[in-house]
């Protein structure tokens, strides 16, 4: 049964993607912050999009600083995920309170997270004011991932704790199950497929035409 929902909850019908981990530095503070809305925007230039509400210490810390880095986490780091949504980084140290171990990334200032398996690190092209968040457009500087999780441009899946954490929404997660591998139709396949679907829908023909007879002859039977 189709049920109506707010038009603000549209949103979290597309659920299920992964979450990212939002790393920034300006004038020796730190701030990290958990976002899923995040989006590739191109390929060349690699062009990726972060949107952001005004009201986040996240989004001064990129507006001043420029640049920012996406941390894609595993299960690991499923309870610090959601408490690091909780707190103000106006407000506290998120890194200081949690303990969270990171590592110097290449091309930006923001610090980088241990228990993730891919890094993005991005620098601010544009800013757009889009209703109540910001969309930041980052331009790739660099990238890096975990061998063991992901390989010739795909999510391995191999092991359970090296998938990545994707976000349903409130406060319930997820990780990928299995790798399906998707084949395009040959023309043969298709023709055998057409050919196949019209056998069946000629079976269900005679089918009903049959029930039809039997009904028609019942009926005689009986008036006569």
């Amino acid at each position: 049964m189709r049920h109506t929902i707010d038009e603000r909850d549209a949103r979290r019908l597309l659920g299920g993607g992964p979450v990212t981990l939002v790393s920034t530095a300006w004038h020796g503070a730190q701030n990290v912050m958990p976002a899923v809305f995040v989006t590739p925007l191109s390929i060349d230039p690699p062009l990726i999009g972060l949107a952001v509400h005004a009201a986040r210490h996240t989004h001064d810390m990129i507006r001043f600083s420029e640049e920012f880095a996406l941390n894609i986490p595993t299960r690991q780091l499923l309870h610090h995920v959601q408490y690091l949504g909780s707190v103000s980084g106006a407000e506290l140290n998120k890194f200081e309170l949690t303990k969270l171990p990171t590592f110097r990334a290449r091309r930006v200032n923001a610090p980088l997270l241990e228990g993730c398996v891919g890094w993005i690190e991005c620098g601010v092209e544009d800013a757009y004011k889009i209703g109540d968040h910001t969309l930041f457009v980052g331009k790739v500087a660099a990238a890096s991932v975990e061998q063991d999780a992901f390989a010739d441009g795909v999510w391995l899946l191999a092991d359970p704790e090296e998938r990545p954490l994707h976000y349903l929404g409130i406060n319930y997660y997820a990780t990928l199950g299995d790798r399906l591998e998707a084949r395009i139709p040959q023309a043969a396949d298709i023709k055998r497929d057409v050919e196949a679907g019209a056998a069946e829908l000629e079976d269900e023909e005679s089918a009903a035409r049959r029930r039809e007879e039997r009904e028609r002859a019942e009926e005689e039977e009986q008036r006569g």
